[in-house]
């Protein structure tokens, strides 16, 4: 009798490690501000939900966050009409217009006999009351008022027109990201898809687009999911070329070997970016001066600091790796 309530307890004791072991060994699913899964459950789970869809392109996808940028004057704002009407064919597209008044997008979208273009109805504009504004609290009011704006239109496909006039601080990198964590919270919240347009600085023609050109880059360019740009053509100022500067999901098809070359013109009196061929954005730089190089040599130094390879440093900037080798070696790298 003794001898079985021995093993009983023993029995009772291995009971309690092994359970103390499962506990011991078990992964909590949240810890504070993070949710944690093992890598197969992550797969099976993302795996049950749809792909995204391309919006536009191989550019921009549902549910990322992108970024388009370029000079002044190039067509930033004619390109993302553009984008959003073509989307607005099949979903609702709102578009916040911070750049034109009601006055100056009508001009832009009559021909010279006075027709204007009709546009779908699934296309809504958005621009705002300067008389509301209130300085101190102006960035934060305009993240409650987009999230009001798109939860009463139901809009899912969001364009910003633009970052520099909704965070006036946007060049300084922390600030311009501290906005942008505020925009992603939103996209998260809601499931949203923004296409957010924002500027460069005065840049050389003899130079090629780099993500560094996107103002306040160096923190800023980290928070979209896609990025694409567009130049102005040294061979003809009437030509753009749209390139592609991040990917996170598709494929890149349009970086510095393929990038789009469009010309603007007015159909049916819609201004629009028609595209003309493909080529590499060498042909349409133009030839570097001394002050060019020493600027190529300056934006090698910076991408091969951030940790980039000689090939990707050669695929951004237009060049060959073997130049890319040269600067390095030239300048002391390593």
């Amino acid at each position: 009798m003794e001898k079985e309530n021995n093993t009983s307890i023993l029995k009772a004791i291995e009971e309690d490690l092994e359970k103390s072991e499962a506990v011991k060994d078990a992964v909590p699913e949240i810890v504070g501000m993070f949710r944690i899964k093992s890598a197969n459950q992550t797969l099976m789970e993302a795996k049950q939900r749809p792909d995204p869809k391309p919006l536009w392109l191989s550019l921009w996808y549902e549910g990322e966050v992108c970024c388009l940028f370029a000079d002044s004057n190039l067509g930033k704002s004619i390109y993302a009409v553009q984008i959003a009407e073509s989307i607005a064919q099949m979903q609702r597209v709102l578009y916040f217009d911070f750049e034109l008044s009601d006055k100056q997008f009508q001009l832009r979208y009559t021909d010279k006999e006075g027709n204007t273009y009709h546009f779908s109805d699934n296309f809504l504009r958005s621009d705002i009351d300067k008389e509301l504004l209130d300085v101190k609290t102006f960035e934060d009011d305009i993240i409650n008022q987009i999230e009001a704006v798109a939860l009463q239109t139901r809009a899912k496909v969001i364009i910003i027109d633009n970052l520099t006039w909704i965070c006036s601080n946007s060049e300084k990198g922390d600030i311009a990201g501290q906005f942008m964590m505020k925009l992603i919270k939103l996209k998260k919240k809601y499931d949203l898809s923004l296409l957010i347009i924002a500027h460069t600085p005065k840049r050389s023609l003899s130079s090629p687009i780099t993500q560094n050109d996107v103002a306040g880059s160096k923190k800023l360019f980290n928070f979209f999911d896609s990025c694409f740009s567009i130049g102005r053509s040294a061979k003809d100022a009437g030509l753009r070329y749209i390139k592609q500067m991040k990917v996170r999901y598709g494929e890149f098809e349009y970086g510095a070997d393929n990038v789009i070359v469009c010309q603007l013109e007015q159909i049916n009196a819609f201004l629009q970016f028609v595209p003309m061929e493909f080529a590499t954005e060498r042909e349409h730089l133009k030839e570097r001066s001394e002050n060019d190089v020493s600027e190529l040599e300056n934006t090698v130094m910076e991408l091969r600091s951030q940790g980039l390879s000689f090939r990707e440093i050669a695929e951004q900037l237009g060049i060959s790796k073997s130049t890319v080798q040269r600067i390095v070696k030239k300048l002391g790298l390593k």
